[in-house]
């Protein structure tokens, strides 16, 4: 009996590198859908005759559905079973990549786009769970990396692959390559993936939860995708917006707190251990998500660089991010998992104080050693970072954990990007005006540089006083690119500097070696 039992311990994770590949694939899906659609987005406008505030709602739609469902994930998982509820998922977000690919009006296209969020939203926050059941404990730092690799990669190749497909097959194909992998993805989920063993199916739907949590989540996302557009507070429907949102979030977490089934567990905060690392877990997606969102903005406005370009560029610190989270991976659990955090903040610091040292001159060779810094100090801080936020939890609240987890770091980029886009606007019009009032006619230097660009003009064939006016409007442009400039150093220095101030947050956190699951035994 004995010699038949003991090989049952070893099979019990016979396939857990299969089933890595297979969320990872699912999630890199997920992650690659939000960011492949912006530079097709001309081509979408043309195509379907919509505005540029019209065209906004297929990126908004996708992700305000996903940021919906992300915190109910863990209860959705439970209540259609694990298994049903990640194939139902692939199946729906493959489904809808399909109708959007085929979509003929920009109506028809942003209904899709926001089923293929609900169906995306899911396989981000439950693959983590599923990752943490079908490993072992000592190699949760392995699944974590292995699933950490496609989560940084996903966002980073999306505008190089999309803008490819977009100038070679057109802009339907950026969904319908979704297909083919969406299908390995279902295939190897119902050979592989099993319901989980610790879910506990809730005895009823908590209706009043959903909605409340819908309206809220769905007005904040909505309110800090258009803000910038819409001059923020300035436009009465940013104000519904966000009081909408604070009113059905108050009594959202009210409610849940109160009721007996609720649809996202917020007693799990009691763990001070995860309550900090969604706090910093938010840091993190303010910090990342508004560097991810600055880089392409200075590249191609300041330095007139194309997508592929900027893709070329943005790779190799993509690339240096999954070899660390890799390493880190191997040598998780093997000390304090928040001097690795520590260290990645301080590194990715260092890597935003020489992105603010970029000019209008700064080429390639520039860009490579200040974007492997970034990947790296990101790549130091993912692995633990997770494994400590969760490491209080019993197995059976990994779900809900991990979709709170995300929810946090997605919503934190929301508020990076809302802010970032805005601050550069403000710095931008501040620097121009210190620079213009130090370029008058009065100024000797700017009679000599106005000069010497007139007569370029004119040596060019230029009437004189065309020329004139022209070397005006050169100086101008100058004048604009260098604000640009200044603005987008001072934003790289600022979001450096926030990361920095967020890391007396770990000292809230024990020292563990963030293993989740260990609440099991609780």
């Amino acid at each position: 009996m004995t010699a038949i039992a003991l090989p049952a311990a070893p099979d019990r994770y016979r396939f857990k590198y299969l089933i890595a590949i297979t969320v990872s694939l699912a999630s890199v899906l997920e992650l690659l859908d939000t960011s492949i659609v912006n530079v097709a987005i001309p081509h979408m406008m043309g195509n379907l005759g919509a505005t540029l505030d019209q065209i906004a709602w297929v990126s908004t739609g996708y992700i305000v559905a996903n940021v919906i469902v992300l915190p109910i994930t863990g209860w959705l998982s439970a209540y259609f079973g694990r298994r049903r509820y990640f194939a139902g998922s692939i199946a729906l977000f493959t489904v809808a990549s399909f109708m959007c690919g085929n979509a003929g009006s920009l109506e028809a296209l942003v209904f899709w786009r926001i089923i293929q969020g609900l169906g995306g939203g899911a396989l981000l926050s439950t693959s983590q769970a599923i990752l943490y059941e079908e490993f072992p404990r000592e190699e949760y730092g392995t699944a974590m990396a292995i699933f950490g690799v496609g989560v940084m990669v996903g966002p980073t190749l999306g505008p190089t692959v999309g803008g490819w497909i977009t100038d070679m097959y057109g802009w339907p194909w950026i969904f319908y390559i979704n297909i083919p992998f969406g299908m390995i993805a279902l295939a190897l989920t119902m050979s592989f993936i099993n319901d989980s063993r610790h879910q506990e199916r809730s005895a009823s739907v908590d209706f009043i939860g959903l909605g409340l949590l819908a309206v809220g989540i769905g007005a904040l996302q909505t309110m800090l995708e258009r803000g910038e557009r819409l001059d923020w507070f300035a436009s009465p429907s940013v104000r519904l917006l966000a009081i909408t949102s604070v009113l059905s979030l108050i009594t959202f977490i009210w409610h849940e707190l109160n009721t007996e089934h609720p649809v996202v567990d917020l007693r799990i905060l009691k763990s001070r251990q995860l309550a900090v690392g969604v706090v910093f877990g938010l840091v993190l997606g303010v910090c990342l998500y508004a560097t991810v969102f600055v880089l392409p903005v200075y590249l191609q406005n300041v330095r007139q660089f194309t997508a592929n370009q900027t893709g070329l560029v943005i790779l190799p610190g993509a690339l240096a991010s999954a070899f660390t989270m890799a390493f880190m991976g191997r040598l998780q659990g093997k000390f304090d998992g928040r001097l690795s955090i520590a260290a990645g903040v301080g590194i990715f610091a260092l890597s935003m104080w020489k992105h603010a040292h970029f000019t209008t001159e700064s080429g390639m060779s520039d860009f490579f050693w200040p974007l492997i810094f970034r990947g790296v100090g990101l790549g130091l801080i993912f692995v633990p970072l997770t494994n400590l936020a969760l490491a209080d939890l019993p197995m059976s609240k990994i779900p809900n954990g991990t979709g709170l987890f995300n929810l946090m770091r997605q919503l934190g980029g929301s508020v990076g990007i809302a802010l970032s886009a805005t601050l550069v606007q403000r710095f931008t019009t501040i620097h121009r005006a210190d620079l213009a009032a130090n370029v008058t006619q009065y100024a000797e230097a700017t009679r000599e540089r106005l000069g010497a660009i007139t007569q370029a003009l004119v040596a060019r064939g230029e009437l004189p006083a065309l020329a004139e006016t022209k070397a005006i409007g050169f100086l101008n442009g100058i004048v604009t690119t260098q604000a640009r400039v200044l603005s987008f150093e001072q934003l790289f220095l600022l979001f450096g500097t926030i990361f920095v101030l967020s890391l007396p947050l770990l000292l809230l956190m024990h020292r563990s070696r963030g293993m989740p699951g260990a609440g099991a035994a609780h």
